[in-house]
Formats: structure tokens, sequence, C-alpha cells
């Protein structure tokens, strides 16, 4: 007699098979996505390299090549070094209006652009000793009018330190104070301020093809949109990032090398900012940013100590980034040092 209440197969079996199916598809079609951004991105990379060539030359720093562009003629030569992150595209036009006065140099530091990664650290000494050699190498000996934005300020005094007879002036464009990490660690750290990402995180949203494909998303407010296409295709690379988080690490160290400096009666012009940071924007409070403001200036005005022949002009209708709100004031304030010679 037939058992007429047996139960059918059960569907596990089934469903379990279809599940593995849709989750081979599902990691298949991730993999593939991923792959295909990192292979967009060697592509595009590859292409960038021959649309955007060098428009300097490259010159020996010392075991790797620097790229220096040199404009005008005469002397003295103004050396134009950027600030943290900022390469020689950063200056924009400033460098031909002022080719019209004297020679003019703009840089890339070991790792930026179009210069060689460096195998020695990043440190003020051996960025200031490196592009010493690069600029005898180009057959440009000096004197000099250095001329430096941000943390490039700093490098722009220890080269002077460094170099005293072959400097004939100095023009510091908002720069990093030789006081601004001991006096503005305590604070920030009370703010508990996230600090920039990593460099290996950053490579990899470049290599992925992320960082080109969301470049609107990621480099809003960091980057001016007129500057993007330069910064995906010459700037941005694994050695950049590398470079640049090195000197961050090192820049007080560098704070510690130029600290008491006097120059004598060198001509110095210092161009502080106007406009405060948008330290909001941070996530820093009202009371913490107008500290590290205060912080700031008063190191700006600290700078006139350089010398006895110094001069302090405020950019008024200026951010951080005088060279790009104010390059009028930027290119009067050099020509009127040239114009003590």
């Amino acid at each position: 007699m037939t058992n007429s209440s047996s139960h059918p197969k059960t569907p596990a079996p089934k469903l379990r098979s279809r599940l593995l199916k849709f989750l081979l598809i599902l990691v298949s079609t991730v993999l593939f996505l991923i792959g295909s951004g990192f292979l967009y991105e060697a592509l595009s990379s590859s292409s960038a390299r021959k649309n955007y060539p060098a428009p300097g030359q490259l010159v020996d720093a010392g075991g790797y090549n620097l790229h220096i562009r040199q404009l005008g003629a005469g002397a003295p030569t103004i050396i134009l070094e950027a600030g943290s992150g900022e390469t020689s595209l950063s200056w924009r036009d400033i460098p031909e209006q002022l080719a019209e006065a004297a020679t003019v140099v703009t840089y890339d530091r070991a790792g930026y652009a179009w210069s060689e990664q460096a195998d020695t650290e990043r440190s003020g000494a051996n960025i200031v000793r490196e592009l010493h050699t690069a600029l005898k190498n180009a057959g440009l000996p000096g004197p000099y009018l250095m001329v430096g934005h941000s943390l490039g300020g700093m490098y722009a005094r220890l080269f002077t330190q460094t170099y005293p007879k072959e400097v004939t002036g100095l023009v510091l464009i908002d720069a990093r104070p030789e006081n601004d990490d001991r006096e503005t660690k305590p604070i920030l750290e009370a703010e508990n301020v996230a600090g920039n990402p990593s460099a290996s995180l950053l490579s990899l949203l470049k290599r992925s093809g992320a960082l080109r494909l969301f470049q609107d998303q990621l480099l809003a407010g960091l980057i001016a949109e007129q500057d993007r296409a330069q910064f995906i295709n010459v700037i941005s690379t694994p050695a950049y990032f590398a470079a640049k988080e090195q000197e961050a690490a090192l820049a007080s160290s560098t704070e510690d090398a130029i600290r008491g400096q006097h120059f004598g009666a060198l001509p110095v012009k210092v161009i502080a900012r106007g406009q405060p940071q948008d330290y909001a924007s941070f996530g820093i409070s009202g009371e913490g940013g107008r500290r590290l403001e205060a912080i700031w200036q008063e190191g700006q005005r600290n700078m006139l100590k350089l010398s006895s022949n110094s001069e302090l002009i405020v950019a008024e209708k200026s951010g951080h980034m005088v060279i790009h709100d104010q390059p009028e004031l930027v290119i009067q304030t050099i020509l009127s040092v040239l114009e003590e010679k």
C-alpha cells in the first residue's frame, strides 16, 4: 500500500546552486569593473605622457633629474619655489610676466610632476642642496632672487641661509612660519582634526581610475576646476603622493633649521594673506580657527625680523593662494625687489 502523504523533494539544493551562481556572477562583475578601472587609468596615463610633455628640461640634481623651466634673460635669476603639493604649474602665467624683466626659473621638486623620484629623504636640507646642484648643472649660477609660497617659503629661507652669497633678495608669499608646527599642534590635536589621506590610499584611488572618473567630487574645494586636468594627467602619481607626504612629515625639521635667522640688510618682502582660511571646512571650531589664524598672522609679521630691510605687504583680497587670487600683487612685489638692485 502506497503512502499518499509522502513529502515532495526539498528545493534547497537548487536554491543553493542558484545563489552560488548569482554570487559568482556578482563577484566576477565587480572584479571586471575593478580591472577595467585599472586598465582605463593605465591607458589614460600613458596617453597623458604624450599629451602633456615637459615644458622645461630635465637636469641632473645629484643622482636623479629635476624638471626645470627657464624663461627670460638677465640677472638676477628669479627662483619660484612652490608650496606643499604645488608644482611649477601652480604659478600659472606669473613666470611669463616676470620673464620680461629677468630670468625666471620654475621647477618641480623630486617626485612632483615631471621630476624624477629621489632616493634621499624629502628634508629641507636635501631639497635645497639638490635644487642648487640642478641650477649649476643647468648653467644658472646666480645670483638668485628667492621667491617662496607657503611651505616653499621655508625652503627659500633655507636656500638663502645655505648659500647667502648667491642670494640678492627674498620674497615670502604667505609662507609657513618657523614655529607653525609646535604652536598649532596642540590646537589641532584638541580639535581632533583628521590628517590627510595616506599616500597609499591616494595612490590606490589614482591607479584604480577612481580619481580620474570622480575628480569633480573628490577634488572639489582642493584643486581649482581649471587646474584639474593638469593635476590628473601630470601631477597625481604615486611618486608625487609619497614625496608630498614625506615633505609634510619632515617640515618641522625644516622649521628647526631656519629658526632665528637674520640676513642683515637683504631685501625681504613678506606678503601675508588678508582673508582667513576656511577652518570650518576642516572641521575646526570657530574659536580654534581664530587661534590658528592669529598664530599664522603673527608668524608672517615675525618674518620681518629676517632683515633690517624688510617690508610687510597684506594681500587684502587673498586667501592662502595669493599667487592665484592676486598674481598682479606678487609680480609687483618681486619687481620692486629687482628695482632695488
